[in-house]
């Protein structure tokens, strides 16, 4: 339905954005995400018509737009502000694109009376915008940006604005709304779980270039480079050597791991421990387990269970989540790291300066 192809644009010489391509099938929901400053605010403005790629196409439905003015794309938009009009009630507002369009008055009210119920508020068509809570403007938002049925609609962190018990209600509402109305979405986050949690793909960005996509799943499971899991929150990355039964030495000691690559014996890897690798007692390890021991350094109740950095007697830090608060800090202990949430990633050039500089 959407195709990008090889868009570049840049600001005052700077790169925004080195030769991005994606697309999106009809109905699909796509997360843009990625730090701020990495060009997806930009992508999004590109393809609304906003602003103008310097190189590349945007394809919509096969036929090229970049010359189609905003008003012609058939695109709607939701922003991080809403951008309600303060002045009018929540009917005109919704009601807002739907007059553009010169329909009939009728219809009007119709459309308008549906997409309130579909965001589940009806009967607040003459309620003022200085009334309504965040959360409420923000179903207005989207209320209006549906309204119009448009071919597509982006939404640029939308979510953003709400407090986090709000943000994580309405990211559900919000999916299963799209969903329902069945349109093309392009979601732009810098939160990866808004991200997993909305989006049946997600396209990751840094520096103005595409660094991973697919299923969310895919790419928290198998993250394509260092700085993809440290901006997943993914902070235990270490070296390691592979060997002839497919394990991995490393300073931790041999673990066992994942990976979809193939791994040649000798060849150097780097391992991403996922803090969920830990059961709390040794006595727990089985078969595709390794224990570590370490002295415990800091450990924080975090509600569903306790954050705990430990640090081997090599040195190298692991920060990992046990059920279970793990003894006193200061204390030796030991955990076992399950073999299914250790992921081998191939060794490169730039992963290994990652690693020395904890560079994200």
């Amino acid at each position: 339905m959407l195709e990008v192809a090889e868009v570049v644009k840049t600001f005052a010489g700077i790169p925004v954005l080195r030769g991005v391509s994606l697309c999106a099938a009809a109905g699909e929901i796509v997360a843009l995400l990625g730090p701020s400053g990495c060009g997806k605010t930009t992508m999004l403005r590109i393809i609304a018509g906003l602003e103008q790629a310097d190189a590349g196409v945007i394809y919509f439905a096969g036929k090229a737009i970049d010359v189609v003015p905003v008003h012609l794309r058939g695109f709607g938009m939701m922003f991080q502000d809403y951008a309600l009009f303060p002045h009018r009630n929540v009917a005109d507002n919704v009601a807002f694109g739907l007059r553009m369009q010169r329909l009939p008055k009728n219809a009007i009210t119709d459309r308008v009376v549906k997409m309130l119920e579909l965001v589940g508020l009806r009967g607040y068509e003459h309620r003022r915008v200085y009334e309504l809570s965040g959360g409420e403007r923000q179903r207005v938002a989207l209320a209006r940006a549906l309204a119009p049925r448009p071919h597509l609609l982006m939404l640029d962190e939308p979510l953003a604005a709400l407090d986090r018990a709000l943000r994580e209600r309405l990211q559900d509402e919000l999916g299963a709304i799209l969903r329902q109305v069945g349109v093309t979405s392009l979601y732009v986050t810098h939160d990866q779980q808004e991200a997993f949690a909305l989006a049946d793909r997600v396209i990751l960005l840094n520096a103005g270039a595409v660094v991973q996509e697919g299923p969310p799943e895919v790419v928290y499971r198998r993250p394509a480079s260092i700085w993809a899991a440290r901006f997943l929150g993914l902070p235990n990355i270490i070296m390691g050597v592979v060997r002839a039964d497919g394990s991995v030495e490393t300073l931790l000691g041999t673990l066992a791991c994942q990976t979809h690559l193939a791994l040649a014996p000798q060849s150097r890897v780097t391992l991403v421990i996922y803090p969920d690798a830990a059961l709390s007692h040794a006595a727990e390890a089985a078969p595709g387990t390794t224990v570590v021991q370490g002295v415990l350094i800091e450990q924080q109740f975090r509600g569903r269970f306790y954050r705990v950095r430990l640090r081997h007697a090599s040195g190298i830090e692991l920060s990992l989540e046990a059920e279970t608060p793990l003894r006193q800090a200061g204390d030796t202990v030991s955990v076992c790291l399950q073999a299914e949430r250790v992921y081998a990633l191939a060794e490169r050039d730039n992963d290994l300066a990652d690693i020395v500089n904890g560079s994200c």
